[in-house]
């Protein structure tokens, strides 16, 4: 096959490139330009797509002997990936990055100018494994390595995409493996740190970005009677079940802590209260990605969800119903906000991803 491996210039997308040529594809390597401000460096693990990601990633098709180009997506991302971020804490939810980034840009935009040069398949390094049922159809299913798996914020491509997909570090049981690996084939990015937190907010600071980018505005916090108890400089930094950085004037009439509630960016309001206010046993979602064709779940579904990228997962009851998927969990959970993604499992496989509404 022809593939396209996508090089980050970190050290899993180079392993997985080097498997893919071990396993005889023709294999081209491409560097995903996403910051529009590519001459920044990086900090330690924070902040992506700078100058030496491109030379990392450029040096490993090298070692490879793969040809290597660099494609600006910089627009896209920002047009799809951070227009998304800030409109959905504009609007009182909590968003995953991640999530929309490999929908829109590695799954679909990457995919999309792939395919049209004559590519059959993407290649990246996320922990996650694909089994070919004897039918021939797809599933995906969690990482052996259960500590990186990325299945979470993979459920989102969708059956289409799955197809078109390898993730060669799927089986591999360690990221000390994958490590081991990169040395013995001499890729020098193999102690380079791993990326985390939210790539194009370098410094970490997600508060400082959402004002930078949205401004002030200043609000009432209201306690779960409706009595003001602080304000804040917007409604749209504050995310469910957030407990720090309340600055609030006095402690609750019991001492215990207080923590956020609920949003309301229309009144511009956030509402705090005790913790048994953040349990739930129910949720919705819509915009629902169905990768499971054989397990239509249209009627009351045994199943497992997941609503944060390394949280547990939570037996449940899944029902399905034209694009709305409703949970009844078998117990309580904690700190749910809209916007979240949901993802949906049966053991090691995922059946399906949705947006949480309510």
């Amino acid at each position: 096959m022809r593939v396209l491996a996508a090089l980050s210039g970190g050290v899993d997308s180079a392993v997985a490139a080097a498997r893919a040529v071990d396993a005889g594809h023709d294999v081209v390597g491409v560097h995903m330009a996403l910051s529009r401000s590519r001459a920044e460096h990086r900090s330690g693990s924070r902040g992506c797509c700078s100058i030496e990601d491109a030379n990392d990633a450029r040096r490993a098709a090298d070692r490879l002997g793969i040809p290597y180009y660099v494609w600006d997506l910089s627009d896209e991302f920002h047009d799809t990936v951070v227009a998304d971020f800030l409109s959905e804490y504009a609007a009182g939810r909590t968003p995953n990055p991640c999530v929309r980034c490999n929908e829109h840009i590695k799954f679909d935009t990457l995919l999309e100018r792939g395919l049209a040069l004559g590519f059959d398949a993407v290649c990246t390094g996320h922990y996650a494994r694909i089994d070919v049922r004897a039918d021939g159809g797809r599933e995906l299913h969690r990482a052996a390595d259960l500590a990186k798996d990325q299945s979470y914020v993979l459920a989102v491509m969708g059956p289409e995409r799955l197809a078109r997909a390898m993730f060669p570090l799927g089986a591999t049981a360690s990221k000390a493996e994958v490590r081991a690996e990169a040395v013995a084939r001499g890729l020098g990015v193999s102690n380079k740190p791993d990326s985390y937190d939210i790539c194009f907010v370098a410094d970490g600071d997600t508060q400082g970005f959402l004002a930078r980018e949205l401004g002030e505005r200043p609000g009432e916090i209201l306690d779960e009677t409706g009595a003001v108890v602080g304000a804040h400089s917007g409604a749209y930094a504050y995310t469910v079940g957030q407990r720090k950085g309340l600055r609030l004037p006095r402690p609750a009439a019991d001492g215990a802590p207080r923590y956020v509630t609920g949003i309301d960016t229309t009144r511009n309001v956030v509402t705090v209260g005790p913790e048994t206010l953040l349990s739930v046993r129910e949720l919705v979602g819509d915009a629902e990605v169905w990768l499971a064709p054989d397990v239509p779940a249209t009627e009351p579904t045994a199943c497992e969800v997941q609503v944060r990228a390394h949280g547990a997962p939570v037996a449940a009851t899944v029902k399905r119903d034209h694009g709305r998927v409703n949970v009844a969990l078998t117990e309580p959970m904690r700190g749910v906000a809209a916007g979240q993604s949901l993802v949906i499992y049966r053991g090691s496989r995922v059946l399906g991803q949705a947006t949480i509404t309510r």
